[in-house]
């Protein structure tokens, strides 16, 4: 690279282009050795230096350089760490999403099975009411922004929302009773369930591939179940209604979200806002499951309440549904449908070697060839979607 000063750069229109020595925009040959060492630290895109280069810059724009020049180190430098950010943010918000959605099953299963708290809904609410609790702290400190909750859009969402209740719900109540491994595996039901609902109701057709991956889900479950040494006929009913009611919010939430945004001032809903407006609007519902069911009651007595070890892995598991929704959102944004989809069925492999390590399931050869294929029919069928 060329360390010569030339007139002709002093247009900064051509001093950007790729061709041109950065040094020899900024200074004479009496400063080019400075100026080269940082466009070096540039070139090598170490993030910390460009932070330092970029004061270097600037103390030296003020003394030497031209106003023109200094906006060129400005550019260079937003550009470097630009390259930075789209290198890194799908990494971390995949390793994010990951984390948060292994670690927010794992808890619930613990907080469920080992401390042996047979109240779900109370779980739920308790879960619910953390969310709303810092959303509404991150929306008074300004760190987010969401649509103001009127009674228009509350109407229209009641119903999507008596589903996610209900889902959430049917989810706790399962995972008490199955293990981790065979809920990973009887969730791909759901998909079955969706893809049915997508040919009535949005007249979407599937391709053979779908289909046949759809196909090797249903065996995986069938021989899953058979072969679930430790089956439970309630949990196994809890996890088909909860399949049922999964695959219902997903078909729902598609057909009233345009409804819904038009019920508000801006003519939008982020996905912020429907985080907020799915947890506050549950709490309600909860409140009246648990009276109707007299599980407060039973919360009320429960000795395990007095440990605070439980209210550790309760709270941890409600702050991980929210980090969930938040990664899920930053990693569908930073990629897309496809490798979000794609790495959904992916993380089902640790979330089930997990489960099976840690809450000592008994299983045998046939059970665990069983979740094996079924989670391979998850990836399958993520990949057929792609086509």
């Amino acid at each position: 690279m060329s360390l010569d000063y030339r007139p002709e750069y002093d247009d900064i229109e051509e001093a950007k282009s790729p061709n041109t020595s950065v040094a020899a925009v900024a200074v004479k040959n009496a400063d080019a050795s400075v100026y080269k060492i940082i466009h070096g630290y540039l070139k090598q895109k170490n993030n910390s230096i460009i932070k330092v280069a970029a004061n270097v810059a600037r103390k030296a724009a003020s003394n030497k350089l031209s106003r023109k020049t200094s906006d060129v180190f400005d550019s260079l430098i937003q550009k470097q760490q630009s390259k930075w950010g789209n290198r890194t943010g799908p990494l971390l918000s995949g390793i994010s999403y990951c984390i948060a959605s292994c670690s927010m099953i794992l808890l619930n299963k613990v907080v469920l099975s080992s401390y042996n708290f047979d109240a779900g809904i109370s779980l739920t609410l308790y879960q619910n009411l953390i969310s709303v609790s810092i959303l509404l702290l991150l929306e008074l400190f300004g760190v987010i922004s969401t649509e103001r909750l009127t009674w228009k859009l509350i109407k229209v969402w009641i119903p999507v929302n008596l589903i996610f209740v209900g889902m959430l719900v049917t989810g706790m109540y399962s995972l008490k009773y199955i293990n981790v491994a065979m809920v990973t595996i009887l969730k791909n039901v759901t998909n079955i369930l969706t893809a049915v609902g997508e040919i009535y109701i949005f007249r979407k057709v599937q391709n053979k591939k779908v289909w046949a991956a759809l196909g090797l889900m249903v065996v995986s479950a069938v021989c899953g179940g058979i072969t679930d040494l430790s089956f439970h006929p309630v949990g196994y009913t809890w996890q088909l209604f909860n399949c049922f009611l999964t695959a219902g919010y997903s078909l729902t939430l598609r057909h009233v979200m345009d409804i819904a945004k038009q019920s508000t001032k801006s003519g939008s809903l982020n996905e912020v806002s429907m985080v907020l407006l799915n947890n506050a609007l549950s709490i309600p519902f909860a409140v009246i499951l648990i009276v109707i069911f007299n599980e407060w009651q039973y919360v009320y007595e429960a000795e395990v309440i007095e440990d605070p070890m439980f209210w550790i892995f309760a709270t941890a598991s409600g702050l991980l549904g929210l980090a969930i929704s938040f990664s899920s959102v930053w990693f569908l944004h930073r990629t897309g449908p496809t490798t979000y989809s794609l790495v959904g069925s992916l993380n089902k492999i640790p979330i089930s070697v997990a489960g099976i390590l840690l809450f000592n399931v008994p299983v045998n050869v046939e059970n665990l060839f069983s979740i094996i294929f079924g989670l391979f029919a998850g990836i399958f069928f993520a990949k057929a979607k792609m086509s």
